[in-house]
């Protein structure tokens, strides 16, 4: 796949059949529009292309809202659409100049004359142009006008809920990984650097490893205590982590720390992913260390405890 980060690296095609969005975790209802979009290129001789924005539209029409937290980073989303088989990815910057764009000139001056779309295929509620303005019917009215077609992909469904991304930063920020999980068709992750903590795990039999991550705009999950796996370069190991700010000890900064199973390494400014697979229990305040050591050794049996149903 060829990624292209702004409009003006890329070279009009002759044959584009491209589909246009966020696609913020890519989920199960994405996959199938860019599995359409795949398919339709290779049976008319085209290459497929995907218009995406960053940063993402909500965080330049509204910037004082700094609710929005978003599933995947760029580089996450980068790489989960390089193995769906796309030709070009182009990630544009969203701008207000861009926000601005009528209906019409969207159409023309972005999907006609830059990319040169044959073929458009878009999701049942897809929006552009200036307020949101654009649709079904005005890529329709100008398709004839431009010599191009377009294909809807209805709603989908997974078990009998309307997939959205909206859906699934919801079930993460209420600690629902699984149900997350079942929507994007893959687990939740995160990728950080190992920064050094205050090491009171380690004096409780439960070293940690604090995660820090760089993307701001990176959603985190619901506090409390995950069964998750850690990757770092081609080893994987397994582990349980904990998102809070650490009650007991009256902490007051939010924490994102993993205790992994069977391993001793000093790994500060190493780099790793974590892969939510299961929420175990909410965050609580503990009457001191001992009662919270208790707790722990519990939670890891539980941990455990998934691991081997899930073998």
């Amino acid at each position: 796949m060829k990624t292209y980060h702004h409009l003006s690296e890329f070279r009009k095609l002759d044959n584009a059949v491209a589909t246009i969005g966020t696609f913020d975790g890519v989920h199960y209802g994405h996959q199938k529009i860019i599995k359409r979009l795949c398919e339709l290129a290779k049976s008319t001789g085209g290459e497929s292309v995907i218009l995406t924005f960053f940063p993402h539209p909500r965080m330049i029409i509204d910037p004082e809202n700094q609710d929005l937290k978003l599933i995947n980073t760029i580089e996450e989303k980068i790489k989960i659409l390089s193995e769906l088989g796309v030709d070009h990815l182009i990630i544009t910057p969203f701008t207000r100049d861009f926000s601005n764009l009528s209906p019409a000139d969207y159409i023309k001056n972005i999907l006609v004359d830059t990319i040169g779309i044959k073929q458009l295929i878009v999701g049942y509620d897809h929006r552009f142009g200036k307020d949101r303005k654009g649709g079904l019917q005005e890529l329709e009215m100008l398709s004839k006008q431009f010599d191009y077609k377009i294909e809807e992909i209805a709603e989908q469904d997974v078990d009998d809920v309307g997939v959205s991304s909206t859906k699934i930063r919801k079930a993460l920020l209420n600690g629902e990984v699984a149900l997350a999980a079942n929507y994007l068709g893959y687990n939740f992750s995160i990728h950080g650097r190992v920064i050094k903590g205050d090491k009171i795990g380690r004096t409780i039999g439960f070293p940690t490893a604090n995660i820090f991550l760089e993307e701001t705009y990176k959603l985190i999950p619901s506090d409390g205590i995950y069964a998750v796996t850690i990757d770092m370069g081609s080893e994987s190991y397994k582990g349980m982590a904990y998102i809070g700010q650490r009650p007991t000890i009256n902490g007051m900064t939010r924490n994102i720390e993993v205790n992994i199973f069977d391993f001793n390494k000093e790994i500060y400014g190493q780099y790793i992913t974590m892969t939510f697979l299961e929420f175990l229990r909410h965050d609580v305040k503990f009457t001191g260390l001992e009662t919270l050591k208790i707790q722990l050794h519990q939670d890891k049996l539980d941990t455990l405890a998934y691991f081997e149903k899930t073998k």
